[in-house]
């Protein structure tokens, strides 16, 4: 199960941390982007957690910009439950709330070693872009977007 939560709470910060360990393995800090915690507690973010029995499996969120766009910001699924779709029911709970704020086109920035997060987001239906934002053009950061109605 998929719902909306703060994520000031000991299993999200925890998978920050996980993420930003991997990112850190991965990429030079030029080339790093994870948002904060504190930013994550930003009035115009929307933060989720996925669950199963109770415990949590990963997280993700998104930016709502005043353009009326947004971003999806700090998705990460436990390593342990990957391969069960667990990103893929993130991504949807994102994308169905984003809609009903009104959110017409979502934007992501992932890096270029992120192959299982890359192949989600190819499969459905992010194509890429150019930077967008605040983002400068990065040769590890791949941009990508997906258009949809609102709800």
């Amino acid at each position: 199960m998929v719902q909306q939560e703060s994520p000031d709470q000991p299993s999200v910060v925890d998978f920050l941390k996980q993420a930003d360990e991997r990112s850190s393995a991965l990429y030079p800090s030029e080339s790093r982007f994870g948002s904060p915690l504190t930013a994550l507690l930003a009035d115009n973010i929307r933060f989720f957690v996925a669950r199963a029995d109770g415990k949590a499996l990963g997280c993700g969120g998104y930016a709502v910009f005043p353009d009326g766009s947004a971003e999806i910001k700090r998705l990460f699924v436990d390593p342990a439950a990957r391969g069960q779709g667990v990103g893929l029911r993130l991504v949807q709970a994102i994308e169905a709330a984003a809609a009903q704020d009104g959110v017409r086109q979502i934007f992501l920035e992932t890096g270029v070693k992120s192959h299982e997060a890359l192949g989600l987001y190819r499969r459905i239906g992010f194509r890429e872009c150019g930077p967008f934002g605040s983002y400068a053009n990065d040769p590890l950061s791949i941009f990508m977007v997906k258009s949809f109605e609102p709800a």
